[in-house]
């Protein structure tokens, strides 16, 4: 069985991009994980990039279960790391949307295989946190 990861020695023409050469990064995956980092961060690019621009309280309702504290700051952080357009239209109330940016749209692009292997296998990763769930119940 071949490791997707081979050695330094013959990495594969996929994985070639993650050798140390980055300054600050010890390779592209590193770079791309500090900025996707958050547990809610993939989620907002996915339904930043379904459409235009989108309102907080749409963003809101379809990342489920974030707390507002939450979601500003990852929101903060996605447009401080260049991903996301924060636009005020300095209106009485006020209205505010997201968008991606370019490179918001690559990352988000990029993320694409991620939904379709989770898709694919949705139900075996649901077997399996089931399973998981029954671990916490009977204890060590």
């Amino acid at each position: 069985m071949s490791d997707v990861f081979s050695s330094p020695a013959q990495p594969s023409p996929s994985v070639q991009s993650c050798t140390p050469n980055l300054p600050g990064f010890t390779c592209g995956l590193d770079a791309t994980l500090r900025v996707v980092s958050g547990k809610w961060k993939p989620l907002i690019l996915y339904f930043l990039a379904q459409g235009g621009p989108t309102r907080y309280g749409e963003l809101r309702r379809s990342v489920r279960d974030v707390s507002d504290k939450v979601l500003i700051q990852q929101l903060k952080e996605l447009e401080a790391d260049g991903l996301v357009k924060r636009t005020d239209y300095k209106e009485v109330p006020p209205r505010v949307d997201y968008s991606l940016t370019a490179l918001g749209h690559s990352l988000a692009q990029a993320l694409v295989p991620l939904c379709t292997w989770g898709t694919e296998h949705m139900a075996e990763v649901s077997q399996v946190y089931a399973e998981r769930a029954t671990w916490t119940r009977r204890g060590p």
